[in-house]
């Protein structure tokens, strides 16, 4: 299917699934493997979109529930669309807003039209549908945009999950009916399944028929084990068209990347960088650091020795302490930046890793630094 991207699959390890490639968009390149950080509401929470591109980002991802509820899809639209209403010249993906609807909403109702709920921000009740859904990514403009689904939570029965992966491939049809926009905006189909392995088969062939541009895999890192959801994607991605971008929705933990890299998995998102940053928590290279610990009080050195950002280029973890501490906005600042770095800093190491036959090696060397050291 032609239209707003193409993907070029540029070299795969050799002593494994992992995959190294290209994905060409209307705002720019992206290499992959590839981690997105999360603007939520048009922002990566507490860092400027300047810094989110010097920190090494090469795309973000920004929600389509959120926007559609505050300030609105049509003040998104007038304003030129999300780049120029956020500032960001980068590629773009926004998220259909199922996971949302079904996350923070204690009421909704679902039926074959779509999910009625009710607004965490003011009670309201709303309609989203896969043609709404699609009209307000639409609106928004993002490069990629995802197909309106049904998130199972975990755990979930055989016979919930087997209807709800069925009527997530008939709301995908009605989302690719509805997009018209196919050469600016590139519509992403996704599998679920729950954790039965058949039903994933199932899923995967039915989205892959409709020849989309990319596909992702929906329904993981819902609250089961990673065991569990390393076993699924076992034989996820090989399901899914060899030629085609593989995202894997949620997933930002340093060890769950190498593991779904490792699967043959292209893109990822997660807020768990930025989340982690606001309760003084920092990926280095040598392991977690909580700055909340005392011994960090009179640590001049760098949050990590190895890293450049500009986090640890000027500040020490002792500043860093006092500024979790005493709860200013500068410190989830500056630990976002550092962490935002420090994956997409990961993400670059595992691309010159496969293209030198060497992901393995570095797998196992981050593993027995970041973990077991």
């Amino acid at each position: 299917m032609a239209g707003a991207i193409s993907f070029e699959l540029l070299q795969k390890d050799a002593g494994g699934k992992a995959r190294r490639g290209r994905l060409t968009t209307p705002h720019g390149m992206i290499e992959t493997p590839v981690f997105m950080p999360v603007g939520t509401a048009a922002t990566v929470k507490a860092v400027k979109p300047e810094d989110v591109r010097e920190l090494g980002a090469q795309i973000i991802l920004a929600n389509t529930y959120h926007l559609f509820l505050r300030p609105g899809h049509e003040v998104v639209r007038k304003a030129g669309g999300l780049h120029k209403f956020m500032n960001w010249s980068g590629p773009i993906l926004t998220d259909s807003g199922g996971f949302q609807v079904f996350s923070l909403s204690s009421i909704n109702n679902i039926t074959e039209e779509g999910v009625m709920f009710a607004s965490h921000i003011d009670g309201s009740r709303r309609l989203l549908s896969p043609e709404k859904s699609i009209e307000v990514q639409n609106a928004l403009g993002a490069d990629i945009i995802m197909a309106f689904d049904e998130c199972v939570p975990y755990p979930a029965g055989r016979e919930y999950a087997a209807a709800s992966a069925a009527r997530t491939t008939r709301w995908l049809a009605r989302c690719k009916a509805a997009h018209l926009d196919t050469d600016r905006q590139a519509l992403f189909g996704i599998m679920q399944g729950g954790m039965y392995g058949d039903l994933r088969a199932e899923s995967a062939a039915q989205i892959a028929a409709l020849d989309l541009p990319g596909y992702a895999i929906g329904g993981l890192s819902v609250g089961e084990p990673k065991d569990v959801m390393y076993g699924i994607l076992d034989d996820c991605a090989d399901l899914l068209p060899q030629e085609k971008p593989r995202y894997l929705m949620g997933v930002g933990s340093p060890d769950a990347l190498f593991e779904a890299v490792a699967r043959g998995v292209d893109m990822f998102d997660c807020v768990l960088p930025t989340r982690e940053a606001r309760h003084g928590r920092a990926a280095t290279s040598l392991g977690s650091v909580n700055l909340r610990n005392a011994a960090y009080a009179e640590d001049f050195s760098a949050l990590d020795p190895a890293c450049d950002c500009y986090t640890c280029r000027h500040y020490s973890r002792s500043y860093l302490r006092h500024l979790i501490m005493s709860k200013e906005i500068l410190g989830a600042t500056l630990v976002s930046i550092h962490n935002l770095a420090f994956l997409c800093g990961l993400m670059a190491k595992m691309r010159a890793a496969i293209e030198e036959g060497a992901f393995e090696v570095l797998k196992r060397e981050f593993f027995a630094r970041y973990y077991d050291g």
